[in-house]
């Protein structure tokens, strides 16, 4: 069965409804890289009238993880999956709509691989910009993920 952006929406609203009650969306997956929007909103903003960084980070998180649950998928492999680090740097406030995007479908590939492979845990660092409608970078989100084929 193959990951599409609508059912990666269907899946945030029964098992992850406060992003999907903010407002994050996938818009696109395909093998190297995935797209998520946020519209910035009463329900997620900040005191400074932006968009919260907690929501930004959903939306992010949301680029990188659907890669990885789409490239396991694939693999018709158990393969757990889990953040181990993360971190961000906000360049601007978040308003408007924030469009995040992440391209590193080839380093889980990589990852997956090793693992099956050596039979040990693999992590990845995965990256997701977010940009507003100007094409503007408001923040830059890595994620440490960690990969382990199940016994």
């Amino acid at each position: 069965m193959k990951l599409t952006a609508r059912k990666v929406n269907l899946f945030n609203l029964f098992n992850l409804p406060a992003a999907y009650f903010s407002g994050v969306r996938a818009k696109y997956i395909d093998d190297e890289s995935c797209t998520v929007t946020v519209k910035h909103r009463w329900i997620n903003q900040n005191p400074f009238k932006s968009m919260f960084w907690a929501v930004q980070g959903m939306a992010a998180e949301l680029t990188t993880g659907a890669l990885v649950l789409m490239k396991i998928r694939e693999s018709n492999k158990k393969i757990s999956m889990l953040v181990l680090n993360n971190n961000a740097t906000f360049t601007k406030k978040a308003t408007g709509r924030v469009t995040f995007k992440c391209e590193d479908g080839k380093l889980v590939d990589e990852a997956i691989q090793k693992s099956i492979e050596t039979g040990e845990g693999q992590t990845v660092w995965m990256r997701a910009v977010g940009k507003n409608a100007d094409g503007v970078e408001v923040s830059t989100f890595n994620f440490e993920w960690t990969l382990k084929v199940k016994g």
